[in-house]
């Protein structure tokens, strides 16, 4: 491995210049000899890599800076920690596979490549005697990587909830003030710059993901496929919706949840049984979860011995990400200075027998919303069908002020697995008094 020179000089190779990896120049610039003073030692930016030198870019770098080829720069003996901030999951990955097997300390913003390749590249840094280093893959400038592995190194993690895509977050949070639809508020979030002209990454729940497997593979040791994940959007939230949970005391948020449950018997011993799931949820409304507005992001870890611990802050953004970068850059500095590969290793062996809950495995309760025809017997129908399958009902709103062929019922169901509740669904849907599409959001009370 690489050691720090002896003036106590760290040099660094950006690769990519945009949004990001100006904003990590920028606070470079402006901070860079603070750091210095406090690590005893200078991080300078020594190449970046860009794709089109001559490209404007919102933060201004020096042209005897840039270059457009990366694979000089990471076998450059010069630069001693290289930085990935192009996204993706092609290019970057040739990147930083090229970087780690050239015995280099990567840092890097990509949540994509660590969520879909990581057990891979950390197996790779380990052979090479080097490390990867990922805090800005995760809600932004909220230091969680940090506090899952080694603040609360001391705990074993029993429950993790994270509100970590802020366009989803901005979007509820304005259907909610503003008794908005859905596609009006997405539609605004677009021409403001919160969301992207093509959203499906983050309303259809895959960036947050991305981002509850990496924080479910640190808290529990083994690698969480993403195939294994649970995932569903905020596409079928309507604002009837919003406005029934907040008559029944609740904030719908889309959320990424990992629980630990109890274990599951097999022959060689039990198995440590892991919920890894993104879906909207229905939030008690006095619950501190339900109060991330806008494009912030929070995440609750409940250890088995501190208890509750909540971290908030701005999970997206050039200041943000930067300074999530920049604290990885620390750390890394840090090691070359001591030599030190791994102070506390990034995961580890303790429950590789672990297993996710399977979709139809999950148990939760339910708020239903169902359009029917306003006539008698079409509760009873509904209720039998969910008592064939030992669902229970905890309470029933059917509004009033509701007129035409078809009125709003809303049920609360008690706990039931997803697998029970959708072949109910099936079924509820082909009656004839049922109208159009269920909608079925799980309720979150962080029991």
């Amino acid at each position: 491995m690489l050691s720090a020179p002896m003036q106590q000089q760290v040099n660094i190779g950006l690769i990519g210049g945009g949004t990001v990896g100006g904003g990590v120049y920028k606070a470079l610039q402006a901070n860079g000899a603070l750091m210095a003073s406090r690590l005893g030692i200078k991080i300078s930016v020594t190449k970046v890599v860009v794709r089109e030198i001559k490209k404007s870019r919102p933060v201004h770098i020096p042209a005897a800076l840039l270059t457009t080829d990366f694979h000089a720069l990471i076998h450059d003996p010069e630069i001693h920690i290289i930085v990935e901030l192009i996204g993706g999951t092609t290019t970057a990955r040739s990147v930083v596979e090229a970087a780690l097997k050239a015995g280099k300390p990567v840092v890097t913003a990509n949540k994509a490549l660590i969520s879909k390749h990581g057990e891979t590249l950390f197996a790779l840094a380990k052979a090479n005697k080097t490390n990867l280093y990922y805090e800005a893959s995760v809600a932004g400038g909220i230091p969680i990587i940090k506090v899952l592995r080694e603040s609360l190194i001391g705990n074993r993690v029993v429950r993790l909830y994270g509100i970590v895509n802020g366009t989803c977050n901005y979007i509820l949070t304005r259907m909610k003030a503003e008794g908005a639809e859905f596609m009006d508020v997405l539609a605004d979030a677009q021409r403001l710059g919160y969301a992207e002209a093509e959203p499906s990454l983050d309303v259809d729940g895959h960036d947050a993901a991305h981002k509850t497997g990496i924080l479910a593979s640190l808290a529990h040791g083994f690698w969480i496929n993403p195939q294994d994940i649970y995932v569903e959007g905020i596409r079928h939230i309507g604002k009837l919706d919003i406005q029934f949970a907040t008559q029944l005391g609740y904030t719908i948020k889309l959320l990424g949840i990992v629980k630990c449950l109890p274990s599951l018997k097999k022959s060689k011993g039990p198995r440590q049984a892991i919920q890894v799931s993104v879906y909207p949820a229905l939030l008690p409304k006095d619950h501190v979860m339900a109060n991330v507005s806008g494009v912030y992001n929070a995440v609750l870890v409940r250890g088995d011995i501190v208890g509750d611990t909540l971290y908030y802050g701005r999970g997206a953004g050039q200041d943000a990400t930067a300074s999530s970068v920049l604290s990885d850059l620390a750390d890394a500095a840090l090691d070359l200075k001591c030599s030190s590969r791994d102070r506390v290793p990034a995961f580890v062996d303790h429950e590789k027998n672990g297993k996710v809950l399977s979709t139809g495995e999950l148990v939760t309760r339910y708020y239903l919303r169902l359009g029917v025809s306003d006539r008698p017997g079409t509760l009873a129908s509904i209720a039998t069908i969910l008592a064939r399958l030992n669902i229970g009902i905890s309470s029933v709103i059917q509004p009033e002020g509701h007129e035409g062929a078809t009125v709003p019922l809303i049920l609360m169901i008690h706990d039931a697995s997803n697998a029970s509740m959708q072949k109910a669904l099936k079924q509820i849907e082909k009656l004839p008094v049922v109208k159009g599409a269920p909608v079925l959001i799980r309720v979150e009370d962080f029991e």
